[in-house]
């Protein structure tokens, strides 16, 4: 089986058996993600870098190194310090994987748009995970799409969650960013450090993702998109419109 980043930069293959996948909501996933990170694993020895052109490491902690791609922003890889195994985003796998959602992870660093209680916010305050680009813009958060693309999913790892904002109310306190412009013409901005994804524009059309936001949001998980590319590996039972492309009428889940 083979899986990459989105702009090609990053390219791996690994071979089978493939562990049951872990969703982890924990800070630090939700932030690289956007919304929160979905990981299989293999042994070291089942994994083979065919491509790393622009793979870097970024050290959250000394505990474990994350991957990502400097030329897109995915957030690819996760391994813990010594370890023979490494996890990998199930959303960057090319093709079907069989595999199955099997554990949630730290539940309670989710964010509160999708999990716990809705706070309304007047002001949202967000940041990557390393810390170098910081930024504010008033809220409430207001309502979330969940996007099941092609493109989304390799970025993320799994697949991504975004709110639609005023580019001209957000305020940067800190900021060191790269572009990726994809397939689609959409500008991905993000963190070349850590890799945590920060803003999507496209057209007219300027979103923040939802998983950077530090604080209780006000916003409320409304909408899956594109699930005509979603992932094998989950199912979506909440309820909610889909749209088999970008849509605006819907179907219920």
């Amino acid at each position: 089986m083979q899986g990459s980043c989105l702009c090609g930069g990053v390219v791996f293959d690994l071979t089978a058996p493939l562990r049951p996948v872990i969703a982890c909501h924990c800070t630090q996933c939700r932030k690289q993600s956007g919304h929160f990170w979905a990981a299989t694993s293999v042994p070291l020895s089942a994994f083979r870098l065919i491509r790393f052109d622009t793979l870097a490491w970024f050290h959250a902690s000394p505990q474990a190194k994350r991957g990502i791609c400097t030329g897109c922003g995915a957030f690819l890889f996760w391994q813990a310090t010594g370890s023979d195994t490494i996890s990998l985003g199930a959303g960057c796998l090319d093709g079907p994987t069989g595999l199955q959602i099997a554990e949630s992870w730290h539940e309670d660093s989710a964010g509160d748009y999708y999990l716990g209680p809705q706070t309304q916010a007047d002001t949202l305050h967000g940041a990557c995970l390393c810390g170098a680009n910081r930024f504010s813009l008033p809220g409430p958060m207001g309502e979330v799409r969940a996007c099941h693309c092609r493109q989304c999913r390799k970025i993320s790892g799994h697949f991504g969650a975004r709110f639609d904002a005023d580019p001209a109310t957000v305020v940067w306190h800190a900021r060191n960013t790269r572009d990726h412009i994809g397939p689609n013409n959409g500008i991905r901005t993000f963190c070349p450090t850590c890799g945590s994804g920060l803003t999507f524009r496209q057209g007219d059309r300027f979103a923040i993702e939802a998983g950077v936001i530090e604080n209780p949001t006000g916003g409320h998980l409304a909408r899956h998109v594109f699930v005509a590319e979603k992932a094998d590996y989950y199912g979506l039972s909440d309820g909610l419109p889909q749209n088999a492309d970008n849509g605006s009428e819907g179907t219920q889940a």
